[in-house]
Order: C-alpha cells, then sequence, then structure tokens
C-alpha cells in the first residue's frame, strides 16, 4: 500500500472514530469539516485552502483533544496539532491555514467591530481560553505573517460550518485532491 493510501486510511479512521462527537457546536465534527470544505469549494479556493478547511480541526481527534475546553476548561491547541499530524503529508500551503486557523479567530475579534458576539458559545469558550482577542501588535504581527489572509478565509468557512442539517458531499469525495495535494514523499 502506498503511503499515500496509508494517509487516506489514517484520515478515514480518525473520521470514522471522532467524526459523529459534537464538542459544543450544534454539528458533528464530520458535518463541520464537510460544510468547511464545501463552502471553501464553493467560493473558489485553491485546491490547497479547501482541504486545509477539511481538516482545519483534524488536532481534535488527537487524545481527545475536542472535548478539552468543555470538560477540561483548557486549550488543547488543537491547531498546533492538527498542523503537525498534516505536515508528514502536505505543504504549507495546507499545513499554516490550519495552524493559523485559532490566531484568525483571535485576530478577527479584535480588528472587526461585531465579529466575537456573531460567535458561537463553544467558539466564545474557546476564544477566552486561547487568549482572547489579538492586541494591536498582536494583530500586526499576525498580518506580517505569510498565508495570515488564508486563515481568515478558512475561519470565515469554519464559523459558518456549523449547520446541524446541511447536507454537503461526503468525505470521500475529497480524498483524490487530497491525494493530490499529498508531498511527492508521501
Amino acid at each position: 500500500m502506498s503511503v499515500k493510501a496509508r494517509m487516506i486510511d489514517h484520515i478515514r479512521a480518525m473520521f470514522d472514530r471522532f467524526g459523529g462527537e459534537y464538542y459544543g457546536e450544534a454539528a458533528t465534527q464530520r458535518a463541520h469539516a464537510l460544510q468547511c470544505a464545501h463552502f471553501a469549494r464553493q467560493a473558489g479556493c485553491p485546491d490547497s485552502l479547501i482541504a486545509a478547511a477539511l481538516l482545519h480541526d483534524i488536532g481534535q481527534f488527537i487524545d481527545d483533544s475536542g472535548a478539552a475546553a468543555e470538560k477540561l476548561n483548557t486549550d488543547a491547541r488543537h491547531e498546533i496539532s492538527g498542523a503537525a499530524l498534516l505536515s508528514r503529508w502536505f505543504p504549507l500551503s495546507v499545513t499554516e491555514p490550519v495552524r493559523l486557523h485559532v490566531d484568525a479567530k483571535r485576530y478577527l475579534c479584535a480588528v472587526e467591530p461585531g465579529y466575537a458576539e456573531g460567535l458561537s458559545g463553544a467558539s466564545r469558550l474557546s476564544l477566552r481560553l486561547q487568549g482572547g482577542p489579538m492586541t494591536r501588535e498582536e494583530a500586526a504581527a499576525f498580518e506580517s505573517g505569510p498565508f495570515w489572509e488564508e486563515a481568515v478565509r478558512l475561519r470565515r468557512f469554519d464559523d459558518a460550518g456549523k449547520q446541524p442539517d446541511l447536507v454537503v458531499p461526503g468525505l470521500e469525495t475529497y480524498f483524490p485532491l487530497l491525494q493530490a495535494l499529498a508531498e511527492p514523499g508521501a
């Protein structure tokens, strides 16, 4: 079995095991991921951002990190662990928006009036645990780094992808895209 096939099997297994969890939102983790990817695809995003949208919360599946905010009142830094896992297979154009999507939420809370008030209850809880809105200096530093705009776009899909009854294409429809994006050695 090729490395790319094993990667797909690993991702599928993680979604099979944890995709039915809710982690404080009205939609399951699987529904949330698929909705985010669907919205990215509808918006005409590059394949790398579609993949990032699909996989942005995969760190929630590592050591059941998704339950940390509600059960333990702690931030498990799922964006860091998820990006680290994905870096085994994918380029920075996929992993950096994943790594930065929490910072994008903190950034938007700092620079966009009314953004924080529109967050879901679970996102407000995690925002508090993740450090709250960025300071002016943190926001300027965020804007000066690579992939910040992609992370903000991803964050918008993240906010929209929490609809319990929205029907979108299934996980398997993204496997060819993931295989095409995987690094040559993967």
